[in-house]
């Protein structure tokens, strides 16, 4: 069973991303590791390439910053890092530069490629998630975080990346996946709070234009909880890859981030309260096709 991992990245450093801990974390279930390496103005590139000279190839490429549309930009850097894979991989693991999988669940999904390698109903593995936002204590719990993405893909003939990177198809049918009981740990807004505005700033501006930018997110010095909704401590332990980052975080939140989120309009509480009544989502968005 030969795997092959992939991403893509663009300035992780200058935007704080933990890209090196991301491929590390999945790196020993990986045979070879393909990065597309982005137009960036940092030192992301020279990075990438000391991580694991022997594993790792990397391809440098160009971003269209001109598209705007429903990020689907990310989707054509991750399409770049795929289309290296040789024809003789088995599995893919796809890997985004602010997320990581605790080295506990290792074993289980290595254990799940090759139970699922020659069983043509599952098309990739189904990865469940937690969001940590503001600082590593904290995780954003509601509707408006995925529970769910796929991220282990077997190497089937037109597998592709979808709108903004969150999920695969072929052609445009959805993938059937096995959802098994392993976590991806996403980082992508841990930050201090000038830190946080200004990865919602760059953010949006692979989904919208300059003039939505400043008209709903302008610079400002507060700590701004918009995209929190609801947020839980967390009372779980870090994979070991990231513990030397966290503990070199130099910033603390006085207040308990709990009680700071924004309030929910009467629909969405509704919604919540049913999903942490009964584990059912209603109306959730799936890419994805659950097979039993």
């Amino acid at each position: 069973m030969k795997v092959t991992g992939f991403t893509f990245l663009r300035n992780a450093i200058v935007n704080d991303y933990p890209a090196k801990e991301a491929i590390l974390s999945v790196l020993p279930l990986c045979d070879d590791f393909i990065v597309a390496l982005g137009n960036s103005t940092d030192g992301t590139s020279e990075m990438v390439k000391q991580i694991d000279p022997e594993k790792i190839r990397t391809i440098d490429t160009i971003w269209d910053d001109s598209i705007r549309e429903g990020g689907r930009v990310f989707a054509d850097e991750t399409n770049k890092a795929l289309a290296q894979i040789s024809a003789d991989t088995d599995w893919m693991i796809y890997i985004q530069g602010d997320e990581a999988i605790h080295e506990e669940y290792l074993p289980l999904i290595k254990k799940e490629m090759e139970q699922e390698l020659n069983n043509p109903n599952v098309e990739a593995l189904l990865l469940k998630y937690k969001h940590f936002y503001a600082s590593y204590d904290y995780l954003a719990e509601s509707r408006r975080w995925y529970r769910r993405e796929v991220r282990i893909i077997k190497n089937l003939p037109g597998v592709h990346s979808y709108r903004d990177a969150q999920g695969f198809r072929i052609s445009d049918r959805k993938l059937k996946v096995k959802l098994i009981d392993a976590y991806v740990y996403h980082y992508g807004w841990v930050k201090p709070p000038k830190g946080l505005q200004g990865k919602v700033r760059n953010f949006n501006q692979f989904y919208q234009t300059e003039e939505w930018i400043e008209a709903n997110y302008p610079v400002q010095d507060t700590f701004d909880m918009h995209n929190a909704d609801r947020l839980v401590h967390f009372k779980g332990s870090h994979p070991k890859i990231m513990q030397p980052r966290i503990a070199a975080a130099n910033w603390k939140f006085e207040k308990d981030l709990t009680k700071e989120t924004p309030k929910m309009n009467f629909r969405r509480k509704l919604l919540q309260k049913i999903e942490d009544l009964t584990g059912l989502r209603l109306f959730e968005y799936r890419n994805y096709k659950i097979v039993k």
